[in-house]
């Protein structure tokens, strides 16, 4: 099933306060601007962006940036520029491609994996595809004995060590892709004493039942496998310039110091190449919930059993890091009476190879927006707020473009920035029920909503039903408020610097699929060369109009942000989200009721820290009804409370070990860059902390971290006190 999927500062309007008064001074303009949104645009520029490959720091991703900047400039934007940096990016090398073999007795190579991934129909002229490989992997020949380790998670190496007693010391482990981020499955490996990983798309996870392998279906082929960077960087941008922009004049560190890069060789393989490494493994045979979808007994190892006992695993890897200039594209439209308060719209533009779904579904809808957007300008609209428009450039390396120009404007944009829209994918799942989920931060209007949702549902035989309508009946909004269900923000996309470091609002809207019935990962060809304009339209969105309404709705989150007199926003809600993440994370704590006691922890002071600031939250709401819309001064002052408020939960030296980590409330877990965590300081101090070696240091850590969550609270009640 495709959803829908809003996360950020959506849900608020289901409490919104009765007496504010509802802004329908640009009612009409905003329906005029979803109005001009048309899907066979998005058609074209989708077609039109994703012909060639177009890989971070290539020639071909410079040219893409100035074809964007270009047509931003026509379609009537007030300015747009292109803004470099110089950060590190990884290659692989065509004279030495890189490739997993076995070897006999007599260290012969008995067998390969594929260089490169059959190119689709239709593209076999087309040159510069990269092969499949994970950025930044250290080089290397390891050789060894191979360890088939699940996931690769934290808790798939406890099992292995704890209860299987297998150690991966000085191993080649073997993981299947899926569940967490893979910069996490690498960084597991390490610490677990491997010299070098493999990484595969097992069909479990990257083939949907019933589905042919594309070209005649969506999933993944056997040859298909999945590129993508392997940093462990935690919010630091570039690896050499941690912290401040990659600028000409920055100091850089050593290539072999930069932050978060692997120790170790990795490397992505398909699943025909797997079945081949794993068929003859030894060893125990693994739990149920460890087998794959292969034709094989998953045996853990090490190594192989039998006749083949003598063979051994060479990982042959020739990657290298070089520093190469990257270009974001900013386009700018001046506001009209507060031209110093920012509402961004950005997403990425580079792709692995042709990107069809990530990121260039993405990119046509961004496209399609600012020439919406330009359209309305050229009729005499402007926006009450400047409006910012963003390319990125070198997310698939680590959110590099979108980081370094936020560190590079990172003084300007806590004092300016009202809300970050995030435009990555636009869809990721390709059927047909609407499903929207939301987050705990800062809430927008139930009627500015509704009215965005007035366009007509895009699945076949709801024509006559409107957008909010099908949400409403494919959620299921049956809680308590008739609202939608709620989400966390993790991480993996370009809102990283601006909602986890800097405390800017954000939010995104996609497509996805049904998380509860679909148990394949992301979407099968996920960061393979069969990412293409033809995948899209056959197989997710034939007509477009799914794209064209995830456009529609992230236009009108921009629309409402930037030319509201009232900042279109709820506080409200944050405080039973509090409330509720608060006794989840008690409830984690009182696992072990024996160290609760012992060691004297106790979450009273954060619930009182939560009582406060949910009284806060309705009493400033309360305010807002005595509002004197005609006092510049006044409207200024509520919204700054309104804009600053994420702001106040940021804490200046990070979570433990993740500096660039801020956020106290929202982060991603430590085990998953994906896996957006509350109260991730809490959380990560409880994750297995019953085998921690010191229990009164681990115990008092999560004394410190309650202290700390209940301090930053408390701070964020006050944004929200009366003004003197």
């Amino acid at each position: 099933m495709a959803f829908l999927f809003l996360t950020g500062f959506l849900v608020g309007w289901f409490a919104r306060p009765s007496g504010v008064q509802h802004d329908h001074a640009n009612d009409s303009k905003l329906l005029d601007f979803l109005n001009e949104i048309q899907a066979d645009n998005i058609r074209q520029y989708l077609r039109k962006f994703t012909q060639l490959p177009h890989l971070a720091g290539t020639e071909q991703n410079l040219k893409l940036a100035k074809e964007i900047a270009n047509e931003w400039e026509k379609f009537g934007l007030d300015s747009v520029e292109l803004v470099s940096y110089d950060v590190l990016l990884s290659y692989p090398k065509p004279e030495q491609p890189n490739y997993i073999s076995i070897l006999n007795q007599f260290g012969n190579e008995i067998f390969n994996t594929s260089l490169t991934e059959p190119v689709p129909e239709g593209y076999e002229g087309v040159s510069d595809i990269v092969p499949p490989y994970n950025a930044f992997s250290a080089k290397g020949q390891p050789e060894g004995e191979l360890v088939y380790v699940n996931y690769g998670r934290t808790e798939d190496f406890f099992q292995l060590e704890r209860d299987m007693g297998i150690n991966c010391s000085g191993k080649i482990v073997i993981a299947r892709y899926g569940k967490i981020f893979r910069g996490n499955k690498v960084k597991n490996a390490i610490l677990a004493g491997a010299k070098g990983i493999i990484l595969f798309s097992d069909p479990a996870d990257y083939c949907a039942p019933g589905v042919d392998v594309y070209p005649s279906g969506w999933n993944l082929p056997g040859r298909g496998a999945q590129r993508g960077n392997v940093l462990n960087l935690n919010g630091a941008g570039d690896p050499l310039t941690p912290g401040y922009p990659a600028k000409e004049y920055t100091y850089r560190a050593e290539q072999d110091e930069g932050v978060g890069l692997p120790k170790i060789p990795v490397h992505p393989i398909g699943y025909s190449d797997a079945v081949h490494l794993l068929t003859n493994m030894g060893g125990p045979h693994p739990p149920d919930s460890w087998k794959g979808a292969l034709n094989i007994s998953y045996q853990i190892g090490p190594g192989y059993k039998g006749e083949f006992s003598k063979q051994i695993v060479r990982m042959n890897i020739y990657t290298s890091n070089q520093v190469t200039r990257i270009y974001n594209v900013i386009g700018r439209i001046r506001g009209a009476v507060e031209p110093d308060r920012y509402v961004i719209l950005g997403g990425h533009r580079d792709a692995w190879v042709f990107g069809g779904i990530d990121p260039t579904s993405g990119v046509a809808v961004v496209h399609e927006i600012a020439r919406s957007v330009g359209t309305l300008v050229k009729k005499g609209w402007k926006p009450r707020r400047t409006l910012v428009f963003a390319s990125w450039d070198a997310e698939e390396f680590g959110l590099l473009g979108s980081t370094e120009w936020a560190e590079e404007n990172a003084k300007i944009l806590q004092e300016r920035a009202v809300a970050y829209i995030n435009a990555d994918s636009s869809i990721e799942g390709k059927r047909s029920d609407v499903c929207v989920y939301q987050m705990y931060l800062i809430y927008i209007q139930l009627n500015s909503m509704k009215q965005m949702l007035e366009i007509s549902s895009p699945e076949p035989g709801e024509e006559t039903m409107t957008l909010y309508d099908s949400w409403h009946k494919r959620d299921n909004w049956t809680n308590e408020r008739n609202a939608p269900r709620i989400s966390k923000l993790g991480s993996g996309s370009d809102f990283e610097a601006y909602f986890i470091r800097l405390g800017i609002a954000a939010g995104r809207a996609r497509y996805t699929k049904n998380t509860k019935t679909e148990r394949y990962s992301s979407y099968p060809v996920y960061h393979s060369v069969y990412e293409t304009f033809e995948l899209v339209e056959r197989f997710y969105d034939p007509s477009f109009r799914r794209l064209q309404a995830v456009a529609r709705v992230r236009a009108g989150l921009i629309f409402q942000l930037s030319d509201s007199q009232l900042l279109p926003l709820d506080c409200v809600e944050y405080g039973a989200a509090l409330h509720k993440y608060t006794l989840n994370i008690e409830a984690i704590a009182n696992r072990h009721p024996d160290a609760i006691s012992r060691y004297n922890v106790s979450f009273d002071s954060l619930l009182n820290a939560v009582k406060n600031f949910t009284s806060a939250a309705q009493a400033f709401h309360q305010r807002l009804n005595e509002l004197d819309r005609y006092n510049p001064l006044e409207m200024r002052m509520v919204n700054d409370q309104l804009m600053h408020l994420e702001r106040a939960f940021i804490d200046p030296l990070g979570l433990p070990g993740r500096p660039f980590y801020r956020h106290i409330i929202f982060a991603p877990s430590i085990h998953n860059k994906y896996a957006g965590e509350s109260f991730p300081g809490i959380y990560d101090a409880l994750f297995d902390i019953e085998n921690a070696p010191e229990q009164d240091k681990a115990w008092d850590e999560v004394r410190r971290q309650i202290s700390i969550a209940t301090f930053t609270v408390q701070a964020a009640a006050m944004v929200l006190m009366p003004l003197a």
